[in-house]
Parts: C-alpha cells; sequence; structure tokens
C-alpha cells in the first residue's frame, strides 16, 4: 500500500512538471542556413539549457506553417529580407508579443509596428567596383548608376530577387513611380549582360572582365574576402564597397535585415521569446559581425573590427516595412524594364 502511495505520488509530481521539462525545447522553421545560424543556438542552449530543433528550407515552410495551423510544431520563424518575413505577417502567422529588451535592443524602424516580427541584423546593399577602372568620386550614390556614361559596365542578378526588389523599394519610397521607372529604366540600359548569377557571380563578373560595378549585399565581401576557395578569395582582391549616398542631406543607404518571430500557435513561447531576446543581446549581436559580417541592429553594439575596416556608413531610416509594402510595386517597374 505504501509503496501505491509513493508510486502515485511520483506520478502525480511527473505529470505536473512533465509541461514545464518538455517546453525546455523549440523548433525553428529556418530560411537561413544551419551554418550561419547554428554557432548562435548552440550558445543560447548553453546559456539557458532550452534545446532548439531547425527545419530548414529555402522556400515553402510559410505555406507549410498555414497548412499545419494549429497543429504547427513552429514556435520560431527565422528568415532573411523583409519580404520574405512580410510574407509569414501577411498570412496572420506570426504572434504580436510584449518584451521590454525586444524594444530597447532593436530600433523602431527595424521591427513591426505590432512587434510581430523584429530585425536581428542588418545588412547594407552595397556598390561594388573594379578599384583600377573606377575611379574615387566617380560612383557615389545609387542614382549614379543610371548615367549612360557607365553603359554595359554594370553587372546585376535579377531584379526579381528579394535583395534587389528591395532596393528597388527604397528608390520608390524616395522618388515615386515615375522617377523610380526611369531610374530603373536608364540602370538596365547599362548592363553588361542579362541579369544572372548571385551576389557573389557579381563580383566573380568583375575579376573576370565583364563588368566593372555591380550591386551587392555586404556579407557576401566578407564571405569572399575570407573563403576557404582560394580563388574567390582573388575576386575581391580588387574591388572596393561604396555605401551609397552619403553626402549630408542624402538618405544614406539601403539596409535590409535577417529577422524573426514567433509563430502564431507556438506551444512555448516563453522560450521563443527567449530566444529572440537573446539574438538581440550583446553577446549574439557581436557573433553577426563576427561570423555573417552583419551589423548589429541593437545601437549598443558596434560593428565588428572587420566591418569597422570596410568604413563608417550612414543607413537610410525608411521603416523597413514600407519596403515590403512597396514590394509589388517595385516589382511591376521591374517586369516593365526588364530587370
Amino acid at each position: 500500500m505504501k509503496t501505491n502511495i509513493i508510486s502515485f505520488i511520483f506520478l502525480a509530481i511527473s505529470f505536473i512538471f512533465t509541461p514545464y521539462i518538455m517546453a525546455k525545447e523549440i523548433n525553428i522553421y529556418s530560411h537561413r542556413q544551419p551554418f550561419l545560424i547554428n554557432p548562435f543556438l548552440e550558445l543560447f542552449t548553453q546559456e539557458t539549457g532550452i534545446k532548439t530543433n531547425v527545419v530548414y528550407s529555402k522556400k515553402g515552410l510559410a505555406q507549410r506553417l498555414k497548412a499545419e495551423g494549429e497543429n504547427s510544431p513552429a514556435d520560431i520563424i527565422l528568415t532573411v529580407d523583409i519580404g520574405r518575413l512580410y510574407v509569414y505577417d501577411d498570412l496572420d502567422l506570426l504572434l504580436p508579443i510584449e518584451s521590454k529588451k525586444l524594444i530597447n535592443n532593436i530600433p523602431s524602424y527595424l521591427r513591426s509596428p505590432d512587434n510581430s516580427w523584429f530585425g536581428l541584423s542588418k545588412r547594407a546593399r552595397v556598390i561594388v567596383v573594379d578599384n583600377e577602372k573606377i575611379k574615387d568620386g566617380e560612383i557615389t550614390t545609387l542614382e549614379d548608376l543610371a548615367d549612360s556614361k557607365w553603359k554595359g559596365q554594370i553587372c546585376s542578378r535579377p531584379g526579381s530577387h528579394v535583395y534587389n526588389r528591395g532596393i528597388m523599394a527604397s528608390v520608390l519610397a524616395e522618388y515615386g513611380k515615375e522617377k523610380a521607372e526611369e531610374w530603373a529604366r536608364n540602370l538596365v540600359s547599362n548592363f553588361a549582360k542579362r541579369p544572372q548569377g548571385n551576389d557573389r557571380a557579381q563580383v566573380k563578373a568583375i575579376y573576370e572582365g565583364e563588368c566593372s560595378i555591380a550591386i551587392i549585399n555586404n556579407y557576401y565581401y566578407g564571405k569572399l574576402k575570407f573563403s576557404e576557395d582560394p580563388e574567390q578569395r582573388k575576386w575581391v582582391e580588387n574591388v572596393r564597397l561604396i555605401f551609397p549616398n552619403q553626402a549630408e542631406g542624402d538618405r544614406g543607404a539601403h539596409v535590409n535585415i535577417s529577422g524573426a518571430g514567433v509563430a502564431k500557435y507556438s506551444k512555448n513561447k516563453k522560450e521563443a521569446i527567449a530566444l529572440l531576446e537573446f539574438l538581440t543581446s550583446e553577446k549574439a549581436q557581436k557573433l553577426y559581425g563576427e561570423i555573417n559580417f552583419e551589423y548589429p541592429v541593437n545601437p549598443k553594439v558596434s560593428p565588428s573590427e572587420e566591418l569597422q575596416n570596410w568604413g563608417e556608413f550612414r543607413e537610410d531610416n525608411l521603416p523597413i516595412i514600407k519596403i515590403a509594402e512597396l514590394a509589388p510595386e517595385a516589382q511591376k517597374i521591374i517586369d516593365r524594364v526588364g530587370w
């Protein structure tokens, strides 16, 4: 009888505390490649004891989450570019949350108005040029790329890619439809070849003499510079970065974000919020620069030493949500001009 009572007590305790034990594990749907986020997640687990499970895919995660509905195991969504993050928001798949840490760590223009998604790192869309062919001061703005003097000298990945759609949206926000389309049409007329490849391919094209100017995300420069492939390291030896629109009174360089949100039907909301707070902490924010060559969103954290060596720059403080809202119109312009 005594043994049965003790067994019952242990069973009752187990039943009461099992949800809390199980909650020490969160599930992440990620558009970011595992090798880019694993160092952060490993450190998070070391500090909190919360295990992370990651489902990685380039495409289809939003549709999967929508189909799963309330039965979804997802707790966190990690992705890159405001356009992709906005898809989840538009499908009502993210949960607005309250967190003083996140509000203090992330400027308002880098998070959603209702705090359903948050920027975790910044990536500047910059101009990269051949050092020998392009003199200092010849190109200082995005607008300069539309000058006919650069005809046949510009390489680009397809305009339909979210990175270029974002920069098109930033020009649209600045100038309106008519002038933005004129800029895009003139830009396209200066292309050296049909838009193709990724940002790395644009740097390679400069190295191979196909063009002398391209637009890339800043972190690709770092990835190539420190690549394990010696051939890729050669691609950046004779190019330099230009942070556009830096003159006093100008809008600054366009930046986009990597970001995250808590899944609407997360079963582990507290732990999910803890991960977001950790990713915006000073320790994690420093890692973004050291590992991924991305800029911190937390204003209390300085860029990594390597990023600082590339020079200071002023960014466009346009609310990042505007880029997402203008993306459909930006895509229409891209289609019309044949980018």
